[in-house]
């Protein structure tokens, strides 16, 4: 039982951290001389824009960092309510409330990727002053790590659904 435990919690802490890198690195889009997140475009690794409001498509953007930010937050809350609920549960009970929050954050990183995922052609389109190679781009790690912690988040809601507690 023990090791299980230390599978969940470790699965868990790899899930936030999963979260935090695709929220914070900046490689959402990358190509040989760029590279471009939600918060910023990077050309030649000197030449950095903040995304700001002058950014055509900027409220698009937002709703991708806010879920992102939202999502890892909700991650870190849901371990923090596991911890309390593995003391604070009465034997065979289950983890719902971590369960639920756990899955509220894998949708709001499901959310986040899929909007960048349908608007990124619209996005770097309409901001060729910001993405002036964009056709010679391709989705970089931090985005791949986005929808990996949407797998882990979800395996983890669904093991939390699942558990019960033990002695």
């Amino acid at each position: 039982m023990l090791v299980l435990l230390a599978f969940i919690i470790l699965f868990h802490i790899t899930s936030a951290a999963l979260l935090f890198v695709a929220t914070i690195d900046n490689a959402w889009w990358v190509g040989d001389e760029f590279f471009a997140d939600v918060w910023r475009v990077c050309l030649n690794n000197t030449n950095c824009t903040e995304v700001n409001d002058s950014f055509e498509g900027y409220t698009t953007l937002q709703a991708v960092q806010a879920t992102m930010i939202l999502s890892t937050i909700l991650c870190c809350i849901a371990f923090l309510i596991f911890l309390l609920q593995l003391f604070r549960l009465k034997q065979g009970e289950r983890f719902v409330l971590t369960s639920i929050i756990q899955l509220m954050s894998c949708l709001c990183v499901m959310i986040a990727a899929s909007i960048y995922t349908d608007r990124r052609e619209e996005l770097h389109g309409k901001n060729k002053e910001f993405y002036p190679l964009n056709s010679e781009g391709r989705y970089g790690y931090s985005f791949i790590l986005a929808w990996v912690a949407f797998a882990f988040t979800f395996i983890s809601g669904m093991m939390y659904l699942i558990l019960r507690k033990r002695k």
